[in-house]
């Protein structure tokens, strides 16, 4: 999970890195790709997260721009482990970020016991250097072992999955609040063989912060989008914000609210081999369970009495 200038300079990094190979320090970058082999599978063993990275003082900056923050309606008990369905997926995932991958919120205080791991995709996880950052900060990889691996090692683990993933970006607009989420059940699935909880969560205002130029699926431009995706595994998408100056435009993003809404639990019970009965099943009340949130809540986060929540 990329954001901010900071981790522009940790991309611009990459090249500085492998660039030290044609110098006179090219022992420096060889002894890390030594390193690298050797650590290779940490990314799906549970990581090696950073209290001093996740306390950093410039994610307290990004927390105030907007500003972002994170309100729970139920306690979560350390003697379980949870997957969490983090909604919408928006342009950059900002309250995500935010709320799960550093301590600006205060995660540790209002969820005490609990260790948050926010899942990207794996591919992150190859490149020299940003394998590291993100592990820092608790970032974890989407892949099934290390899934597994985290919600089989101990209680307290709770994996935030952005369940519409890189296509729920292609929704991401202003005043809409509609998910990919009826077809995506592998993580009702992962649960179940752990006997996780489910713990449902929306963030208001995560679509209000970019405006985003949509394309027809017919057009050149939808295709090219679709075709990146295939490549990268994320689309290419157009969006703009504010500018520097009061009322111009730029790739600032607005100042406005972001909220998480953190749901309660559903207790899951745990089963080896589910039937697709039963996970559509619990699929069906995870579904649930995140409407009557978002219903919860809606108005008193910016959204019209009118609003619904919708299922693709």
């Amino acid at each position: 999970m990329l954001n901010g200038q900071e981790d522009k300079n940790i991309w611009i990094l990459q090249p500085l890195f492998i660039g030290l190979l044609l110098t006179p320090l090219w022992m420096l970058p060889t002894l890390y790709f030594v390193w690298l082999f050797l650590d290779w599978k940490t990314p799906n063993q549970g990581g090696r997260r950073s209290a001093w990275v996740r306390n950093w003082r410039i994610w307290t900056r990004i927390r105030d721009y907007f500003p972002i923050t994170i309100q729970k309606t139920k306690d979560l008990s350390p003697s379980h482990n949870y997957v969490m369905g983090v909604h919408p997926h928006g342009l950059l995932t900002f309250g995500a970020f935010c709320n799960f991958c550093t301590e600006s919120t205060g995660f540790s205080k209002t969820f005490p016991g609990i260790t948050p791991h926010l899942a990207t995709l794996s591919w992150f996880f190859k490149i020299p250097i940003i394998r590291e950052y993100l592990m820092a900060k608790g970032v974890c990889s989407v892949s099934q072992p290390s899934l597994d691996y985290l919600l089989s090692h101990g209680t307290g683990n709770l994996v935030g999955i952005v369940v519409g993933g890189v296509g729920e970006a292609l929704q991401s607009v202003p005043n809409t609040t509609t998910l990919i989420l009826q077809k995506r059940k592998g993580f009702v699935r992962t649960a179940l063989r752990h006997g996780a909880h489910l713990v449902p969560t929306f963030t208001f205002g995560e679509t209000e912060v970019y405006d985003q130029v949509l394309f027809h699926e017919d057009s050149r431009m939808y295709k090219f989008q679709t075709l990146f995706r295939r490549i990268f595994g994320f689309y290419f998408c157009i969006f703009y914000g504010q500018g520097f100056r009061q009322d111009s435009l730029g790739l600032l993003p607005y100042h406005r609210p972001i909220v998480t809404v953190v749901g309660e639990p559903l207790p899951l019970p745990r089963v080896e081999n589910p039937s697709p009965e039963m996970v559509d099943k619990y699929h069906a009340l995870y579904m649930d369970a995140l409407y009557k949130l978002f219903d919860q809540h809606k108005v008193q986060y910016g959204c019209s009495d009118t609003q619904k929540l919708l299922f693709l």
